[in-house]
């Protein structure tokens, strides 16, 4: 092998190895880009609560399912073995045998007869026909199943709505990261050039003392501020249906463009949680019609056809029994009566129900307009704030440079900068969830 393809293969295996050990160290630094549409995205496909959710839906669908035993025939097959002594019965399996014979009429054979044994083969149909009650009940079988749509439509508006909260929560982590780190920055800054000059006897040991103070406590929120973001990516992960340990890196930063894309000031009555209570109303009405029309007959039909024969496995006789039967509760004891008034009540209480929900979903969606107006209004007062205390600090920072005001001012300063971003970021993150849960409260849906 020639020196350059020994120089090319040395190129390619280094290559390999540095990528494997890239890829290493991101495994073991656990860190993660997240972007907010991915994380919906995973929500809706993994999260626990959805997927218990659509297990409640298909439940309602197989019970709707089930009750296609109104229409459908019953079919059994048996087959039974029995041996008797008894008089009436073993006179009555010959019967079924057609084996009767003219000696089996004698009076000491039918009051002492042996053992007689009977292996009988059945198979027996029963046919709903009417049944106007059942109809009812099946009916609202299908409310229910579109009750539990409705609601597993609401659990993942709920939880898209709790995603994007969570994701706000670790950009606004982020946020305080960053103006943390810049606080830190420009308060070493200040220490250096403090101690500086008390090395040099220009200024007292307590104006160090303060600056060491402000470090440290910078230092240790700043500590807090990324435990925040442990905390915030491990309950992304919970949302996600992940593993949680990871640490999410979001590329949009906190930012007050958000928009909202429904405006709306009057609750919606198709949002999916009063859609789902209104199902449930129906059912209810239909449950009631259902016991109302128990009261009226039922109409079925029956067949069986069966094989006898003394032997085992023998079926040399074979006969048939069909017809229609029509049955009718005329009193059960007021049971049906009771029943009837019972879910009477229940179905206006689940409508006084469905009135309070309206009712404090739009109180909910008035006070989030208030929240809206208010948080606005902070962003562009902190906005201001901000401006205006970075350059109180820039002020104060040349004057101190030139000895014209001591540390403490300089100190202050740089706290009050601090907050004033803090409560700058905080306004921004409140702005936007209060986007998010207008989203909610006047979301509409038909299914």
């Amino acid at each position: 092998m020639s020196r350059k393809k020994q120089f090319i293969s040395l190129v390619i295996v280094t290559a390999i190895i540095s990528i494997a050990l890239l890829e290493r160290v991101s495994a073991q630094d656990g860190t993660k880009k997240l972007g907010l549409s991915e994380a919906v995205a995973a929500t809706i496909n993994n999260n626990k609560t959805i997927q218990l959710a659509k297990l409640d839906e298909n439940i309602a669908a197989s019970n709707y399912k089930q009750m296609e035993v109104i229409f459908l025939p019953q079919v059994g097959f048996s087959y039974t073995a029995m041996s008797t002594n008894n008089p009436l019965n073993a006179f009555g399996f010959k019967l079924q045998q057609q084996s009767i014979t003219q000696n089996d009429f004698n009076p000491d054979l039918l009051n002492h007869p042996s053992a007689t044994p009977d292996f009988t083969t059945r198979l027996e149909v029963k046919q709903p026909l009417i049944n106007m009650d059942m109809l009812y009940i099946r009916k609202g079988a299908a409310k229910q199943t579109e009750l539990y749509q409705y609601k597993t439509q609401r659990t993942k508006e709920y939880l898209i709505f709790e995603v994007q909260k969570a994701y706000m929560q670790l950009q606004l982590a982020y946020a305080a990261v960053e103006v943390l780190e810049d606080a830190l920055k420009t308060t070493k800054y200040v220490y250096t050039f403090t101690n500086d000059h008390y090395q040099q006897g220009l200024i007292q040991k307590s104006d160090v003392l303060n600056a060491q103070v402000q470090v440290a406590t910078i230092e240790t929120n700043l500590k807090k501020a990324k435990t925040n973001i442990r905390n915030a990516s491990d309950y992304l992960s919970l949302l996600m249906g992940q593993t949680t340990g990871i640490i999410y890196e979001v590329p949009e930063s906190l930012q007050t463009e958000r928009e909202i894309t429904d405006t709306a000031t009057k609750i919606a009555a198709t949002r999916s949680d009063f859609m789902a209570m209104q199902k449930a109303i129906e059912a209810s009405d239909l449950m009631i019609k259902a016991n109302k029309m128990s009261y009226l007959p039922k109409l079925n039909a029956f067949g069986n056809y069966q094989l006898n024969d003394s032997r085992m496995l023998g079926f040399s006789a074979n006969s048939y029994l069909a017809g229609v039967q029509v049955s009718w509760d005329i009193f059960k004891g007021n049971k049906t009566k009771n029943m009837i008034v019972t879910e009477t009540l229940e179905r206006n209480k689940l409508s006084e129900q469905l009135k309070q929900q309206m009712d404090q979903g739009q109180l909910e969606l008035n006070r989030a307009y208030r929240d809206l107006k208010d948080a606005q209004s902070e962003i562009a007062q902190q906005k201001s704030a901000v401006e205006q205390a970075s350059e109180a600090l820039r002020i104060l920072q040349n004057r101190y440079q030139q000895g014209l005001v001591n540390t403490t001012d300089v100190l202050m300063a740089a706290t009050q900068v601090l907050q004033q971003k803090f409560a700058f970021a905080q306004a921004v993150f409140n702005s936007n969830v209060s986007k998010a849960y207008l989203e909610l409260l006047t979301s509409s849906t038909t299914k």
